[in-house]
């Protein structure tokens, strides 16, 4: 009984002493001067979520450009884009991850648009693909607006804006680096709010510049912001064949060489520069997966547990740290989701089956 008493009041006590310092950060947090820091030691203790793909190896959540000389096929480029993630298909070799696209073509009518997806994908349909032919200002109320399509679609993928110049409010100091980066700024804090992509359509200048990537009209501030760029150019205007640029923080960079369909106006692939850098096998992932399946859905245990059902060799401690930073790749390659929680008897361990549906999308014939 006395010893049952004694563990009330350490428990007791500890709980006093856990909210005290739960009190005293929440101070420290209000203090104007307050930094907020991540040491190394929680860094590797948190289980940071990945960029999620929108096409596999070109394109994923945050803010993009794509940027080509005026009357070059952007428009076209990205309407198959739109066209590709609002209907799942693969395009060019590369996984899509099929989800509503929304694509504000401030350039163009509604008779124009339904013209051009015609002319490319004939009467194909999809309920999936929105189009906007005028949107307000960035920075002046397209943020309330996306707001509002994205709480009408929840499964939004991609958000193209077409063209920035359109969508930009113009000012004395349009062409700052300041506000460049600013503007690509507030489209990638919404993107990474919602954890989707948004692609802005942009135009070259002419004069030469070492790095292609410097003929973006305006600032360095555009590209300094953005997650990823697509820089489109053709040897001649009226030439089918071009190629794009692909840089981006998430992805490897690499040069697609494309070809258009005169009929149909349709990129088709040719070939790649700097294919996408493959990941080698990864035994404690290999192992860890096989914990659950399509029969066996979920796993539970203490980080301990697991350590010793995988037999890694890995102490436990080491183990999930190596998951916690591997958990991205965990979902993405073997479709396990990693998940380590603090509860009060300790941390707990759980793996869950993601089962895939095979039908993503539907075409309206």
């Amino acid at each position: 009984m006395k010893d049952c008493v004694t563990e009330e009041i350490i428990e007791e006590t500890n709980e006093e002493t856990k909210l005290d310092g739960l009190l005293k950060k929440m101070q420290r947090m209000n203090s104007p001067g307050y930094l907020h820091t991540v040491s190394l030691n929680e860094l590797y203790e948190n289980v940071y979520e990945s960029r999620p793909p929108v096409i596999d190896d070109l394109l994923y959540a945050g803010a993009y450009i794509l940027a080509g000389a005026p009357k070059i096929g952007k428009s076209f480029l990205v309407a198959q884009l739109a066209y590709h993630v609002s209907t799942g298909q693969p395009l060019w070799g590369y996984d899509v991850h099929q989800g509503t696209v929304l694509y504000l073509a401030l350039e163009d009518d509604f008779q124009r648009i339904q013209s051009r997806m015609f002319m490319m994908y004939g009467v194909a349909d999809t309920a999936s693909l929105h189009f906007a032919t005028a949107a307000n200002k960035i920075g002046n109320g397209l943020d309330e607006q996306l707001e509002n399509f994205i709480k009408e679609h929840p499964d939004t993928k991609l958000v193209i804006i077409d063209t920035m110049q359109k969508n930009r409010e113009a000012g004395g100091e349009a062409y700052s680096y300041a506000s460049d980066y600013e503007i690509i700024g507030k489209l990638k804090r919404f993107a990474d709010r919602h954890s989707i992509c948004i692609v802005t359509v942009h135009h070259t200048r002419k004069q030469p510049a070492g790095d292609s990537f410097e003929t973006i009209s305006g600032t360095t501030g555009l590209l300094g912001c953005a997650d990823g760029a697509l820089l489109m150019q053709k040897k001649k205007r009226t030439a089918l064949e071009a190629t794009v640029d692909a840089v981006g923080r998430d992805q490897q960079d690499q040069i697609l060489y494309l070809k258009k369909d005169a009929d149909t106006q349709i990129w088709s692939l040719e070939r790649t520069e700097n294919e996408p850098y493959q990941e080698p096998p990864d035994p404690v992932l290999d192992t860890v997966s096989q914990l659950v399946s399509s029969e066996s859905r979920e796993w539970t245990g203490s980080p301990t547990e697991l350590a010793e059902t995988v037999n890694t060799g890995m102490a436990a401690n080491a183990l999930t740290k190596y998951l916690n930073v591997k958990s991205g790749r965990l979902l993405d390659e073997y479709h396990v989701k990693y998940e380590n929680r603090a509860k009060h008897s300790g941390r707990q361990v759980k793996l869950t089956y993601m089962v895939i549906d095979n039908v993503e999308y539907e075409v309206i014939e």
